[in-house]
């Protein structure tokens, strides 16, 4: 008999048949009375499986008795309450590593639209203003300092990429690590000797709003923010008031606190490049972690090691 998975959030065709081939999946997301539902499979569900941006919140956890394991298909845990699963001893687990590229080809993208200003270039060009005079000048990577908020796997991936563009690299962390690259010990240092601040650490409470008005300030008036994170970690309405006064150049965007809610403030700003959540969104990206997600709940249920490591 297949075990039974309670489904919290939309997830695509190639997660969810093999999915269902592993479990009897019970679609709480889209259930039009989940209460109804709780009542005729709590007791059966033996795992959770959700995307990085849903939450599954302790009061839905208690009413689950059997289970065992939460899949997240996405990076990082900040919709799971790891201290209550660690009490229960329930594991929880993730898609790491296979997204990383994608992610960092992206920070990398958002550095050299937002400093070249190429977004609105195209834009220009595509309203005919260019047989009236030339676009503006732009800022020039080569000699900048691109600030890491986070020298994680991601992190990384992007210092060696922005490196070859000739940029100087620094970074904040828990802790300093054995690279070559200059430790800052608070992230309002690095953004002061940054001209581009990268986020690239995890979401969650402990990283809310670490982005905050001072650290924007910090940044200064020729400085960038660029974020592939989570969109918790930077305080939104601080940053557009510093783009609004001119306090930061501008902003490169692929995550916001109330996605897929965008404030009006930067839909309309020129100063900034958004992109919808697009990170990891290749097809190869999006299936090897649909397999991950899915290789995870169906090792678990057969009793195998995981694919993945569990905190």
């Amino acid at each position: 008999m297949k075990p039974e998975a309670l489904v919290l959030a939309p997830l695509p065709d190639f997660l969810m048949q093999p999915l269902q081939e592993v479990c009897v999946c019970h679609d709480y997301f889209h259930a039009q009375n989940k209460d109804i539902l709780l009542n005729e499979v709590s007791t059966h569900i033996h795992a959770i499986v959700m995307a990085g941006g849903s939450v599954a919140p302790v009061e839905l956890l208690e009413q689950l008795p059997g289970l065992k394991i939460i899949s997240v298909f996405g990076v990082g845990y900040d919709g799971v309450p790891v201290d209550y699963c660690r009490q229960r001893g329930i594991q929880v687990t993730n898609t790491p590593d296979v997204l990383t590229d994608d992610v960092a080809d992206i920070a990398v993208a958002l550095v050299l639209m937002a400093s070249r200003r190429l977004g609105q270039a195209e834009r220009f060009l595509r309203a005919g203003e260019w047989a009236r005079g030339a676009f503006p000048l732009a800022q020039a990577l080569r000699g900048k300092t691109a600030g890491i908020l986070g020298l994680g796997r991601i992190g990384k991936a992007i210092a060696e990429r922005l490196s070859a563009h000739g940029l100087k690299i620094a970074y904040f962390g828990r802790h300093p690590q054995q690279v070559a690259y200059e430790y800052y010990d608070c992230v309002k240092k690095l953004a002061t000797a940054s001209d581009f601040l990268i986020v690239a650490c995890p979401g969650g409470m402990a990283t809310k709003h670490l982005v905050n008005a001072e650290v924007l300030a910090a940044l200064g008036p020729q400085g960038t923010l660029i974020n592939i994170a989570r969109g918790s970690v930077v305080d939104e309405q601080a940053l557009v008031a510093a783009l609004e006064t001119g306090s930061l150049w501008g902003a490169g965007l692929d995550v916001f606190e109330n996605e897929p809610q965008v404030p009006a403030e930067l839909m309309g700003s020129d100063r900034v490049v958004l992109l919808p959540h697009v990170g990891s969104a290749t097809h190869e990206t999006r299936l090897a972690m649909a397999n991950l997600c899915v290789g995870n709940v169906a090792a678990h249920c057969s009793g195998q090691p995981l694919l993945t490591p569990v905190f």
